[in-house]
């Protein structure tokens, strides 16, 4: 039975087309926020690996439209929403577009200028590479690709902010979990109802942005390093930072 048979009697995709989700990846977060409250006290949001855009709907429907609709806010309060990718993605209302590589700063500072300085509250990323079936190939890749993410939440997240990004379980998982723990002093994995039984998504739910004291943002590859690379690295012949730069520079999707 092939991918578009079992999604027509999936509930979460029927669900996304009634409700008018551009993904069914939409329920994913609203159940993060649900079981984590992610989205309290939030003004400033950066989604990364944007495209198609179903994140940065929830982020407009739960964060700027109820600001919106609110009879005393004002423009200057309401929320900042600003969504990365490398593709474009048909508009959204109250969300800025930035077509861009999260690899690179000046990304970031586009974002802090969208921000008028300020930091973010949040960034959330639901990106992935096409996945090749091969399980630790798409672990290690997909734990890259999460470091690519964090190399930019080094720039652009304030303290005390939260970061939710898209993993694979699999044998590295411990090892990605004490990377992101250098950085956050709760780390979560979460593995939300409409996310399917048989897929080896979860996510990372990182709380309280807290830096190691004196940390510079040139610093973060060697920390990284300090704590381990993917037992896959070796096994597949690539350095560490070979596939971090292949990889965090492709044209992401939400394929899961």
């Amino acid at each position: 039975m092939g991918k578009a048979s079992r999604d027509k009697r999936d509930i979460y995709y029927r669900k996304a087309k009634e409700e008018g989700w551009r993904a069914r990846s939409a329920f994913k977060l609203l159940q993060i926020d649900e079981e984590f409250n992610i989205f309290e006290g939030v003004k400033h949001v950066v989604d990364l690996c944007a495209a198609p855009g179903s994140w940065s709907q929830v982020l407009s429907r739960k964060l700027y439209l109820p600001a919106k609709l609110s009879t005393d806010s004002k423009d200057q309060d309401l929320p900042l929403i600003v969504a990365i990718d490398l593709q474009p993605m048909a508009p959204i209302e109250g969300v800025i577009q930035v077509q861009g590589d999260i690899t690179n700063a000046r990304t970031a500072e586009v974002v802090i200028r969208h921000f008028d300085g300020c930091k973010a509250d949040l960034v959330v990323c639901d990106g992935a590479p096409d996945v090749t079936g091969l399980h630790d190939m798409d672990e290690f890749v997909q734990s890259q690709l999460i470091l690519a993410g964090l190399t930019i939440v080094t720039h652009i997240l304030k303290n005390g902010g939260k970061f939710i990004a898209k993993i694979f379980r699999g044998k590295d998982t411990s090892l990605l979990y004490c990377q992101l723990k250098l950085f956050f002093t709760e780390v979560t994995l979460a593995k939300p109802k409409s996310s399917r039984n048989s897929s080896i998504e979860a996510f990372a739910v990182c709380e309280n942005y807290s830096p190691p004291e004196g940390f510079s943002e040139k610093d973060l590859h060697r920390l990284l390093e300090k704590v381990g690379t993917p037992s896959g690295a070796d096994d597949l012949g690539i350095s560490f930072l070979t596939i971090f730069i292949l990889h965090a520079r492709t044209i992401l999707t939400n394929t899961l």
